[in-house]
């Protein structure tokens, strides 16, 4: 039977075991944005994260994105949109976001590839769908941006979100190997089949 949860941030292993593939989620407390520029810094580049980020991702949330924003007089920066991109092009950084750092959570569109649903499964971690063209409800869900770093990389900068309510989320992919997007695939290619087979 299928679960709804509200979930806090930072993550524990026990959040993780309790979510299974098909489960909703909301979500409160802080989650972080990456995106294709800040991950090859990170990861192909060898760049390390500033040292007062790296503890604050223990047990943290990963959300794809790279948002629409305002930087205010005094330096900081007011939302404007803040959307969700499509995970694919960065599977290949799940497993170093988990392992290196401690993230716990993927949240995208589009699901992960044969590598990142592995490192969910070493790494005991989850991730979460966000419904597409969702992002209008989304910005209103992130009530402060509370802190960014490499801000050269603009807009696909770190950035640090306050959410409440965030969500609902689809927990597509869970640490025990239960994969929604695979289960989608697989029933649609067995209905293909049986057409095919009754031309």
């Amino acid at each position: 039977m299928l679960a709804h949860y509200r979930l806090k941030a930072p993550l524990t292993n026990e959040d993780i075991d309790q979510l299974r593939a098909g489960d909703t989620v909301v979500l409160d407390g802080v989650i972080f944005g990456v995106r294709d520029a800040n991950l090859i810094r990170l990861f192909d580049k060898g760049v390390e994260l500033p040292e007062d980020l790296i503890p604050q991702l223990e047990g943290g949330i990963a959300l794809h994105t790279a948002p629409g924003v305002k930087q205010l007089e005094d330096g900081s920066y007011e939302k404007v949109s803040i959307g969700t991109t499509t995970s694919y092009r960065m599977d290949r950084f799940t497993r170093g976001l988990m392992n290196q750092y401690g993230v716990k959570a993927i949240v995208g569109k589009g699901g992960l590839l044969e590598e990142g649903c592995q490192a969910l499964l070493d790494e005991n971690g989850c991730y979460f769908t966000i419904l597409g063209g969702s992002a209008a409800l989304e910005t209103t869900q992130v009530k402060e941006i509370e802190g960014v770093w490499w801000e050269d990389l603009m807009p696909e900068a770190i950035w640090k979100f306050q959410v409440e309510d965030f969500g609902p989320l689809i927990v597509s992919i869970d640490a025990h190997g239960g994969n929604k997007y695979k289960d989608v695939k697989d029933e649609a290619k067995k209905n293909l089949d049986a057409m095919i087979e009754n031309l």
